[in-house]
């Protein structure tokens, strides 16, 4: 049998709407996987950067260690719970979780592990195959009949998730294998670029030049697409080891890492991993000025001090109408912070979160903050969800306050919330599906 090896390449991009990077993606010989972290304030890139780097234990040989799949739904055990350690830890990320792709290589065949709505495609032979189903509430309503694939990427609740990694609720991902042969070209991506980008449109992306080519392109394609969310691509090629006799970049090969979990890893080391700011150089004009051959004239007034520290400290002529600078210094002054203050106030007035309000989950504009005498929230819509029907977890979480960014995501939780409330009041506690999108 032809032994057969991947040629891959990894990219991944804040976008240019979110302020944080929550994908995290890994690849390298025998691995692929990309991880979009959930959570928001709980810190979805924390989620998804624990996740890739529990899963990068599987990016080795694969002789002698066990069944395929059995490897690949180990590796995704062992991410669960590192996120769950990681909020036992630190209760402040309770809520993290993060959605995962995984594609183990053998040599001729691919294990798939799947969880959440990032996705895996396949493109062979010009054809291009979406391999996982989202864990989507959305993909429910299309596997019911009850809306269209085109209405579903259009629907206001397409980033409610119901599968996640997050320590807590029990782990059911997809688990099935892939027989691969040379020519096919593999593409895991986060939702930013499959939720951006019509099948049409990554195939002919994926048809074209080298992995690393289309991973760039499939990131720029997504931004001019309009997407608001991270983007992160992996894609490979799978070729025969003659093929790649011949190909220099195949050898300087390395593993990459990328998003959230290369951002947390060289914290603190610099730009890229360690390489520096590019810094170009001027070359001609440096903009300093010829020195002046000149003598000073005589006669000139307050007549200059050879000595430095004499110049210094000699006595200077009065200014004339310090007052009025003064005075407008301060009214520079009290106009930036008047314009600060407005610009602040104007932005947490865009801010949104969900509450409680009177026994009801309510959702609140502004911050969910105190200041002594300064209310910095106000109700801004009220829904029928009553606290005392939702689960001692999700009450919780109402009563402490869920930050939800804008006005849409706000509403995408009250539904979530709404659908999992009981009918009647009851003790205990139960758990609900992890909702909302990083």
């Amino acid at each position: 049998m032809t032994s057969l090896v991947l040629h891959y390449s990894a990219i991944s991009d804040v976008g240019r709407v979110r302020k944080d990077n929550q994908d995290s993606g890994y690849a390298g010989p025998w691995l692929l996987t990309v991880c979009d972290g959930v959570g928001g304030a709980a810190r979805g890139d924390i989620a998804s950067s624990t996740a890739v780097k529990a899963l990068r234990e599987l990016d080795d040989a694969p002789e002698g260690r066990g069944d395929l799949l059995d490897r690949v739904a180990a590796g995704l055990d062992a991410a669960h719970l590192a996120i769950g350690r990681l909020v036992d830890e630190e209760p402040a990320l309770n809520g993290t979780s993060t959605t995962s792709t995984v594609a183990l290589f053998d040599g001729c065949r691919v294990g798939i592990g799947h969880v959440g709505d990032s996705r895996a495609y396949l493109w062979r032979s010009g054809e291009l195959s979406q391999l996982t189903t989202d864990h989507t509430f959305v993909q429910t309503l299309v596997d019911e009949g009850r809306i269209s694939p085109e209405e579903a990427e259009t629907h206001p609740h397409r980033h409610v998730i119901l599968r996640a990694l997050d320590g807590n609720h029990d782990l059911e991902p997809d688990l099935f294998v892939l027989e691969v042969v040379p020519g096919d070209r593999l593409l895991l991506c986060s939702d930013g670029a499959s939720g951006s980008l019509r099948a049409d449109r990554l195939a002919d992306i994926l048809a074209t030049g080298t992995p690393d080519y289309a991973a760039v392109e499939l990131v720029r394609a997504s931004l001019e697409a309009g997407s608001t969310d991270n983007v992160t691509c992996v894609v490979a090629d799978v070729v025969d080891e003659a093929t790649l006799a011949d190909d220099p970049s195949f050898a300087e090969l390395e593993p990459l890492l990328v998003g959230a979990a290369s951002e947390l890893r060289r914290r603190g080391r610099g730009v890229a991993g360690g390489m520096g700011l590019f810094r170009g150089h001027r070359s001609g004009d440096t903009g300093e000025l010829e020195p002046v051959d000149a003598e000073i004239p005589e006669g000139v007034p307050f007549a200059i001090a050879t000595d430095p520290e004499t110049q210094r400290y000699a006595p200077r002529p009065p200014r004339r109408f310090a007052w009025l600078s003064r005075l407008l210094v301060l009214a520079v002054v009290v106009g930036l912070l008047w314009v600060a203050t407005a610009a602040a106030w104007a932005w947490s007035q865009r801010q949104y979160y969900v509450g409680e309000a009177d026994g009801q989950v309510t959702i609140f504009r502004g911050l969910d903050a105190e200041l002594p005498g300064v209310a910095l929230s106000e109700p801004y819509e009220t829904s029928d969800v009553d606290v005392d029907l939702l689960s001692d977890f999700d009450a919780n979480e109402v009563v402490e306050g869920i930050d939800a960014g804008d006005l849409e995501s706000a509403r995408e939780t009250v539904q979530r919330l709404a659908e999992q409330q009981r009918t009647e009041p009851t003790t205990g506690s139960s758990t609900g599906s992890t909702t909302g999108e990083g």
